[in-house]
């Protein structure tokens, strides 16, 4: 009777031991599968923040020319200093606002 059970039971680990193996081998050919899309994909530049995740390099230009372009004109056309900085510190004010209703993507 021992020696049916004893039997038995090296019949029961030798199944789980197989088990054992063959889920390891999944788990493996898994992983080289995932490592080998990681190397396939692009994502070597991943950018962090908001502004350089959300512009292009043209757009950022862009935002900074005509801002550059409109504080001049302000600096220029604009005879009094009070009302010139007054107009300045509004335009940087107001900048975000503008961007997001001139260059947002979303429709």
């Amino acid at each position: 009777m021992s020696k049916e059970r004893a039997r038995l039971r090296a019949a029961r680990e030798a199944e789980r031991e197989r088990d054992r193996a063959v889920r390891a081998r999944r788990v493996a050919r898994r992983e080289r599968r995932r490592a080998l899309l990681r190397r396939l994909r692009p994502g070597g530049r991943r950018r962090t923040g908001r502004l350089l995740a959300r512009r292009s390099r043209a757009e950022r230009a862009g935002i900074v020319v005509l801002t550059l372009a409109v504080l001049g004109s302000i600096w220029t056309l604009v005879p009094d200093p009070a009302l010139r900085v007054l107009l300045m510190v509004l335009l940087l004010l107001v900048l975000p606002a503008i961007v997001v209703i001139a260059l947002d993507r979303r429709t």
